[in-house]
């Protein structure tokens, strides 16, 4: 469990580094200016980041589903082995998704201007600019990620029902509350960030506007890696001493 919440925050703290700094600094400089180069880079850190910490979250909810609904095979189904093959291939399939996205969108000729109206490089948006057909690549590209992802959203809440039919099952109240309070919010966050990124992604351009795009972007791109910290750490009781001793520590220095 600590294996995968250590890559969980790393994925987390690389998402939220990509977009929110640029966005902050541009505000705080009156500008909206990105390099060319910057662009290309922050989609595709943006999009390895977000594809691995999903490819993470289903790993997750296998993980899960294991250590509830097959206890006695936990340790030969999740040894310390399978679950690093189990992380690196969450990396290594955002970084193939990544490289993809990014090849196919930057190849695509622009000729509508270099405003990107949103607060960071987002790919709808960089195809807006596009007067190829060529950008119909990306987006049958974009519909096969998408068909994949919901895929992985499937195998999460079959996995959570099982979950969830296991912990009914136990005679005491108070594990049951433990175990839904604690499954709930993780199947909330995930259901939220795939909702809203299909429909960032996939929804017909008739709907588009500036208010609704920022959002929705803001709800798939910003909220799931600020919270998911609080929902799969915080719940922790060692975490709890953990923080809860730091802060005594910086209180005590302070003073």
């Amino acid at each position: 469990m600590y294996f995968f919440l250590l890559n969980l925050s790393l994925l987390n703290l690389g998402t939220i580094s990509t977009t929110v700094p640029k966005s902050m600094a541009n505000s705080l400089w009156d500008t909206r200016a990105i390099s060319y180069s910057g662009c290309a880079a922050q989609l595709f850190f943006f999009f390895f980041l977000i594809s691995a910490e999903y490819s993470l979250l289903s790993v997750m909810a296998y993980d899960r589903f294991v250590a509830i609904c097959r206890p006695l095979h936990y340790g030969t189904l999740m040894g310390s082995r399978a679950c690093v093959r189990m992380a690196a291939a969450a990396w290594a399939s955002g970084f193939l998704n990544a490289l993809l996205h990014t090849a196919n969108t930057f190849s695509i000729p622009l000729c509508q201007g270099n405003t990107v109206d949103q607060f960071f490089c987002e790919i709808p948006q960089i195809l807006k600019l596009s007067c190829s057909e060529s950008y119909l690549r990306e987006v049958g590209l974009t519909v096969f990620t998408a068909c994949l992802s919901f895929g992985c959203f499937v195998f999460i809440v079959v996995s959570y029902v099982q979950i969830f039919t296991v912990v009914l099952r136990i005679p005491s109240e108070q594990g049951r509350h433990k175990a839904f309070a604690t499954c709930l919010p993780h199947l909330a966050v995930v259901s939220l960030f795939i909702c809203t990124g299909f429909f960032a992604y996939l929804k017909p351009p008739s709907l588009s506007s500036p208010a609704l795009d920022l959002v929705v972007t803001v709800l798939y791109a910003v909220v799931p890696p600020a919270v998911n910290p609080l929902i799969y750490s915080m719940r922790n009781k060692e975490l709890q001493d953990a923080v809860r001793k730091l802060i005594q520590l910086l209180l005590f220095q302070h003073q």
